[in-house]
């Protein structure tokens, strides 16, 4: 059962708007199981095959679809009702696919990868509905369509001789990668400028650090040590002082002599 509610694509709408897809993709599934020839005229596939292939399809219906067709065991016949109601689809797309291919331009997508995308799923509108665009198409279309201010890199390309759409567009997927690699590098550091050397101005700022830090601590050292000095110089000098002073007192005669000294 587990088998059977897992769908392999997704189911033809009701509404119409996937019946292109539904049927390339029912069409590569129907073969790969051998069960191709069940949907084409004139065929001779066994009972058990058709079984098989109208279980497939069904399986892949809108329940809407499964309940119209309810009545209908063979799978070509299923598959001839589903086109006669269906085709008419491709009156709308096939228009509309032409269109954007006409107006399709490079120069009009912001990135290469969107062009890209714009080019596979157009043409493949194109392909579902009978016109399949070759690689001289796709080189041709890209190589014209470049804007006007490469026009020296669009001969570039030219002068290379492409044969296949892939490559070129391969080329222009890895020059893309390396503008904006170039445009960063501009922004990061503008032309002229100097590089800013921020690991040796760290490694600089750590060194001043550390040198700050020791001579505080040589400055803490000897500024304990110009305090002794001159707490012992103050007391030395103070203790002669007063041994002068009595010196003088009891031996007058020193103190007068010092005092002419110093007159004459």
């Amino acid at each position: 059962m587990s088998n059977l509610s897992k769908l392999e694509f997704v189911a033809l709408d009701i509404s119409e708007k996937n019946y292109l897809s539904w049927v390339l993709d029912a069409e590569i599934h129907l073969a790969a199981k051998g069960l191709g020839n069940t949907i084409t005229q004139g065929n001779e596939a066994s009972s058990q095959d058709k079984a098989k292939a109208m279980i497939f399809l069904r399986h892949h219906l809108d329940e809407g679809l499964k309940v119209e067709y309810l009545t209908v065991k063979d799978p070509l016949e299923l598959w001839t009702g589903l086109k006669e109601r269906y085709d008419h689809l491709k009156a709308t797309v096939l228009p509309r696919a032409r269109y954007e291919w006409m107006h399709l331009r490079l120069q009009d997508f912001k990135t290469v990868s969107e062009y890209n995308s714009a080019v596979f799923r157009i043409t493949s509108q194109l392909k579902l509905c009978g016109e399949v665009m070759n690689d001289e198409d796709l080189l041709e279309k890209t190589l014209t369509t470049f804007h006007a201010s490469n026009i020296v890199l669009q001969q570039q390309y030219r002068e290379r001789g492409f044969k296949k759409y892939s490559e070129l567009i391969s080329c222009l997927l890895v020059a893309e990668q390396h503008n904006i690699l170039l445009l960063k590098n501009h922004e990061a550091r503008p032309t002229g400028s100097a590089a800013l050397p921020e690991a040796n101005m760290a490694a600089r700022r750590d060194k001043s650090g550390k040198r700050q830090n020791n001579n505080h601590g040589h400055m803490n050292v000897r500024g304990h040590g110009n305090g002794k000095r001159r707490y012992n110089s103050r007391h030395h000098g103070g203790h002669g002082k007063r041994e002068n002073n009595m010196g003088s007192q009891n031996n007058p005669s020193r103190g007068k002599s010092g005092t002419a000294t110093a007159v004459a």
